[in-house]
């Protein structure tokens, strides 16, 4: 999947009720393709293309790691564990993600 299918994936996926009262900036930085970000507020999600200007957390992966990621073929703590998949700030919001959007 491009860049531009995962964003669209994401915003499908997403799940406000476990954003309720959430302020957080997601970076994603993929290494053979477009960085992007996801804004989480209050229920709502945007995602874009592009860096954000003060994420919360960024993760850095190739666009496989990410696509396994996604589908939910790969779990993102094995991800990381194995080197895949490195994280800077605030890890425990990485967590967040599988509820924010369930796969």
């Amino acid at each position: 999947m491009t860049t531009d299918q995962i964003i669209n994936n994401m915003e499908s996926k997403f799940n406000p009720a476990a954003a309720q009262g959430l302020n957080l900036v997601f970076q994603f930085n993929i290494e053979d393709d477009d960085n992007f970000f996801v804004k989480v507020k209050d229920g709502t999600c945007d995602a874009q293309k592009g860096d954000a200007e003060n994420p919360n957390v960024t993760l850095i992966m190739d666009s496989d790691t990410l696509n396994g990621v996604i589908s939910g073929e790969t779990d993102g703590m094995q991800a990381f564990m194995a080197g895949k998949l490195r994280a800077e700030g605030d890890m425990m919001l990485a967590l967040k993600l599988g509820e924010l959007f369930p796969a």
